[in-house]
């Protein structure tokens, strides 16, 4: 399938209610629980979607624009929601990334990007050349990746409860859960 513009617009603005209808008012030892050291609750999830909105796309979209392949996108830092969300409940980020998708949404119409511009190439520090459209797709992908890792992270605390069913879900055989 080929990059479209309109339908990466339409699953991002769908990934907050995504989130809230999954999440808000889950006990907290389904949303704080993970798969082991060194990975993602459901809380870390969002503050990590908030950082990316705020940190990544929109500002690489600018840096293609302005800069093309003659300035590196900053690096990301992918653990930086664990600083940032010090202090909230998941509500709050629910809310937060609510108001920071709906920005950056706007952000980008506001763009009024053309064909053109989607074929721009910016400079990934560690894949080199990449374009425009290939970051636009990239978001709307990372937002299915870490909806993906929800539904795994959240039947990863019932590993146990479904007994031999486990065989039957795949959900329970996904790479990235912990033995």
């Amino acid at each position: 399938m080929q990059h479209n513009l309109d339908h990466t617009i339409a699953l991002l603005s769908r990934t907050p209610a995504a989130l809230n209808a999954l999440l808000r008012d889950l006990p907290e030892e389904w949303t704080r629980r993970n798969e082991g050291d060194g990975t993602f609750s459901a809380f870390d999830v969002v503050g990590h979607l908030i950082h990316g909105d705020r940190t990544d796309w929109i500002p690489r979209a600018r840096v293609i624009l302005e800069h093309g392949e003659t300035r590196p996108f900053d690096k990301f830092d992918r653990l930086a929601q664990v600083r940032e969300s010090q202090g909230k409940s998941l509500s709050q980020l629910l809310d937060e990334f609510t108001r920071v998708r709906a920005e950056k949404l706007t952000e980008l119409h506001g763009l009024k990007l053309t064909k053109q511009d989607l074929e721009r190439r910016g400079s990934h520090p560690s894949l080199g050349a990449v374009s425009l459209s290939q970051l636009l797709a990239t978001w709307a992908a990372h937002d299915l990746t870490h909806l993906h890792q929800l539904s795994r992270v959240m039947a990863h605390q019932y590993r146990g409860a479904v007994g031999p069913w486990t065989r039957y879900l795949g959900v329970m055989h996904c790479a990235g859960h912990s033995e």
